[in-house]
């Protein structure tokens, strides 16, 4: 299941980390790239050692679980590090698939799932697609400044060329409580019809035994 979130960051917001962007050295983003990855990645990234960068990451990454579909679509237990991403004209990012498992030592996460927010306004850019591959072919996703696109990391996916302009975004890695994408989903639907009950004044007696099955699923399937 892939997901869009919209408007994880507000305009206030963007423009502060876009602002801070701008104050920030690039440098080339194969420092951190798989090594079957690393040959067909041409972007630069902001330093992750850099305390502005880690500041930076930590506002998003707020501004992320504050959003009201990320825990029941994604389900975290644990989220990587953000990478701020930048590609110029010309610049792209190969076919690849993610590394299943990314850090070392306690900070070793399984990447169940990987989601791009965008920064850059999405007129002000040629190009810069990330294109994910599905059973029913090639879905090319360029969103709105601030929304962000949750998929599956195993999947095969690339960022087209840039032709002008630039392409800003943060990238990022899930492992998430329910790691089986059929049960997550299911409990995404059920989560969201529960809410939609309760929109339309159902009372919550009648919605209770919904919560029991979503939270009886969620102890069966949760690891």
């Amino acid at each position: 299941m892939s997901l869009v979130l919209q408007q994880v960051l507000a305009a206030e917001d963007l423009s502060r980390v876009r602002a801070e962007l701008a104050e920030l050295a690039w440098g080339s983003g194969k420092r951190t790239a798989g090594a079957a990855a690393k040959g067909v990645k041409e972007n630069l990234q902001a330093d992750g050692a850099d305390p502005r960068v880690k500041a930076l990451e930590h506002f998003v990454v707020e501004a992320l679980r504050r959003h009201p579909l990320f825990e029941i679509g994604a389900r975290p237990a644990r989220l990587s590090r953000l990478l701020f991403s930048r590609y110029e004209p010309g610049m792209t990012y190969g076919a690849h698939t993610d590394d299943a498992l990314m850090g070392r030592g306690e900070d070793k996460l399984r990447t169940d799932l990987a989601f791009t927010i965008f920064l850059a306004d999405s007129a002000s850019y040629g190009g810069g697609e990330l294109v994910v591959e599905s059973p029913l072919g090639e879905q090319g996703v360029k969103l709105e400044a601030g929304d962000a696109f949750l998929y599956s990391a195993g999947s095969i996916h690339h960022v087209a060329p840039v032709t002008s302009g630039v392409r800003l975004a943060a990238v990022g890695w899930i492992q998430s409580f329910v790691p089986d994408p059929t049960q997550r989903e299911t409990l995404f639907d059920l989560s969201v019809t529960r809410t939609r009950l309760a929109a339309a004044g159902i009372a919550r007696e009648e919605t209770l035994r919904l919560d029991k099955s979503i939270s009886n699923l969620l102890r069966m399937w949760a690891r």
